[in-house]
């Protein structure tokens, strides 16, 4: 024993009863098939809650007594209406009607008094003993609704008029005169009487017993489907102020009665008219006070009044025609195109009703998997396919089961109608599975090492050389047959460009190999950075370079021709070697400097000679080795950080001049020849204040 079940946002719905049956069989078959009922499996697996809950053909409507221990139900064929006891979970008994039944109420708590009306516009009466009275109104009637208060009986007809049949009197009323024809839906408000009728047009309107005139008229608009559409179906809430309609497009409109806005506005997704809206709270625990349900004849749907979010949903296999709600419990009737009448379970709606408690204890046992769902074994096809298989003549038929931007079919309905619309395509499947099974084959066969050959490379060449280099052939082979990196050695896309200045950027390391040959290729020019500190080293090293023999400058000249041809390149690889050679140079000349100056420092000799040697001595020895630099045309100066500060004076050969005597050893003599190089005498600097920063460089 199995319960199908479906899952919606974690809400299970459990199909208690029916089948996936719409049409009855011959009675010859089903004799036939009475003897092998012991091998159906869908047989023994079944749940019969209620013993013969199932009509010939279909059934029409179904209606729950008020004290719930009844149910009620119509349908055809022959036409006949059943009476089913909760109490013994059997059928209480079976009436056969004239004519088939379009919509009836039940008048009293149990099922005792009942009116019916008919498709040939009788209007019957029935009580415990069967037909009590019938009557005729002159228009095919469309829906029936009863007046407590008054006890009125409102019949909508195919006609512009409300005809009201007095059940205390037993005579017909004034009818009310509407102002259009055709009343598809008429219900009654038990709390303050007020009747609505629903027109064939997007007109609702609204009638009070009491003054018999019309107070209303509520005209519908949709802005998301502009068709026109009819009204099909009106529901009160049991609370005076909430009012539903459901239009023939599947549409849901739920109002308050103070303004004539929609507060929620609903689509049931397939199109079709709106059958029967029941509010949960009315007949329900205080659980489900805010959902309403919705019914079409393809699914019925329960989802949240005030936002119009999903609940669940009950789909069966076959077209719907009423739906009823068992008062404060989770469980539903349906009335439709089957054989057997379906119920429904949902426990988070409320509990098994008390004639079948142990439904609470065996849902869970009993629930199948939850795999198993109303899309199983079935394929999504878009419309594009639906064109190509041509089926767009199906679209909106139960084949066709519409879902987001396409279609749900059957996988067995798909193969055939594709295998019709391709007849080759099982051929060509064929083809390709043999082809694939060969192609398997071969792979497993033993080959020598000749015939072994190595995949092709188109691209990247330089890269798999790398590869086999560093982690081997092996690797490098492997990444060659795998499928996820195949186009990288054979689409032309995928190249790698080692010659572009972003890959240079991310890939700055290179072997000195590979520097070399690459050095004639690069073109780039210089930044600026690098173009300003070119030219301080250069004129760091302008001196030094001056100096040089002419030996030396031949054979740079010589070097320099030699490399013109790549000017280009090697010119930087000589300006970064040359750069490296000389901070390696200023380095050890630091470290000199620094072991002098630690070996004055323990010597006591560095700055004031042992404290022998006068202050103005010194100055003179300074002055002496600032003229010697001088006569160098370059000054070396250090700070206490090591850093050294190289300034000289370019050399002018002069032609024709007097020669400058050369530097004696006196004092006097040195200082005056300085002044007259300078062209200041000393006795105008004499007594003046210096503005210069570098006052102290002279000392």
């Amino acid at each position: 024993m199995v319960l199908k079940s479906t899952s919606a946002s974690d809400v299970p719905v459990y199909q208690v009863s029916g089948s996936n049956v719409s049409r009855s069989l011959p009675d010859w078959i089903a004799k036939k098939r009475k003897r092998s009922l012991k091998n159906d499996l869908e047989f023994q697996n079944r749940v019969e809650l209620i013993q013969d809950f199932e009509f010939s053909e279909a059934s029409n409507r179904i209606r729950c007594s008020v004290d719930g221990n009844y149910v009620m139900a119509t349908g055809t064929y022959k036409p006949q209406i059943h009476v089913y006891d909760f109490a013994n979970l059997s059928l209480k008994f079976e009436r056969h009607t004239d004519a088939e039944n379009v919509d009836f109420l039940i008048l009293s708590d149990d099922w005792t008094k009942s009116i019916h009306l008919q498709n040939d516009r009788s209007i019957q009466f029935q009580n415990k003993g069967g037909l009590y009275y019938t009557t005729r109104i002159p228009k095919f009637g469309r829906s029936l609704a009863y007046n407590k208060v008054n006890c009125n009986l409102y019949v909508g007809a195919s006609g512009d008029e409300l005809y009201r049949l007095n059940l205390e009197h037993g005579r017909f009323l004034n009818s009310f005169k509407l102002d259009s024809e055709g009343v598809n839906h008429v219900s009654v408000d038990e709390v303050n009487g007020l009747t609505a009728v629903g027109m064939e047009t997007n007109v609702v309107e609204f009638w009070d017993s009491r003054a018999r005139s019309r107070i209303a008229k509520l005209q519908l608009e949709n802005s998301l489907d502009n068709s026109p559409f009819q009204v099909t179906c009106t529901s009160f809430k049991n609370d005076g102020l909430n009012f539903a309609c459901g239009t023939s497009n599947g549409y849901s409109f739920l109002y308050d009665l103070r303004t004539s806005q929609p507060s929620t506005v609903k689509d049931q997704g397939y199109g079709f008219d709106i059958k029967k809206i029941i509010w949960l709270d009315s007949v329900g625990t205080g659980a489900s006070s805010d959902k309403i349900l919705t019914c079409d004849k393809r699914i019925a749907k329960i989802w949240n009044r005030s936002d119009g979010r999903p609940y669940a949903s009950m789909e069966p296999s076959v077209d719907i025609n009423d739906i009823e709600h068992v008062p404060g419990t989770g469980m539903f009737f349906t009335a439709n195109e089957g054989i057997p009448m379906h119920t429904y379970y949902i426990p988070n709606l409320g509990p098994a009703p008390r004639w079948c408690s142990f439904l609470d204890s065996i849902t869970e046992e009993l629930e199948e998997k939850p795999s198993d769902t109303v899309y199983s074994n079935y394929k999504f096809i878009t419309r594009e396919d639906v064109k190509k298989l041509n089926l767009t003549h199906l679209i909106g038929s139960k084949v066709l089961r519409a879902y987001m931007h396409g279609f749900f079919i059957n996988t067995e309905l798909y193969d055939k109608v594709s295998l019709i619309a391709n007849p080759n395509s099982y051929r060509d499947e064929r083809e390709r599975e043999i082809k694939q099974r060969i192609a398997k084959e071969r792979e497993s066969r033993i080959r020598t090492s000749g015939a072994v050959q190595k995949p092709k490379v188109k691209v990247n060449k330089e890269l798999v050389d790398r590869l086999s280099q560093k982690r081997g052939e092996k690797v490098a082979d492997s990444l060659l047959t795998d499928d996820r990196f195949a186009e990288m050695f054979e689409d032309e896309q995928f190249a790698v460009d080692e010659d572009n200045y972003d890959y240079k950027q991310l890939n700055p390391v290179k072997t000195s190999k590979e520097t070399e040959e690459g050095a004639q290729k690069r073109i780039r020019a210089l930044t600026a950075a690098e173009e300003s500190d070119e030219e301080r080293i250069n004129s760091r090293r302008g001196n030094q370079e001056s100096e040089e023999s002419e030996d030396s400058s031949s054979e740079n000249e010589e070097t320099g021709a030699e490399n013109s041809l790549n000017a280009v390149g090697k010119q930087q690889i000589a300006k970064r070697q040359d750069a490296a050679q000389r901070r390696k140079q200023q380095r050890e000349e630091e470290r000199k400097f620094m072991a002098q100056m630690r070996v004055g420092i323990e010597d006591g000799n560095a700055f004031n000679d042992g404290g022998s040697t006068s202050f103005d001595k010194q100055v003179a020895k300074a002055r002496k080795q600032e003229a010697q630099d001088k006569a160098q045309k370059s000054i070396v100066r250090r700070n206490l950080r090591g850093e050294a500060e190289l300034s000289f004076i370019p050399a002018k050969k002069t032609k024709g001049r007097h020669k400058t005597k050369p530097h004696g050893d006196d004092d006097d003599a040195t200082e005056s020849e300085s002044r007259r190089d300078n062209g200041i005498a000393k006795a105008r600097l004499e007594g003046r204040r210096r503005a210069s920063k570098n006052v102290f460089r002279g000392m």
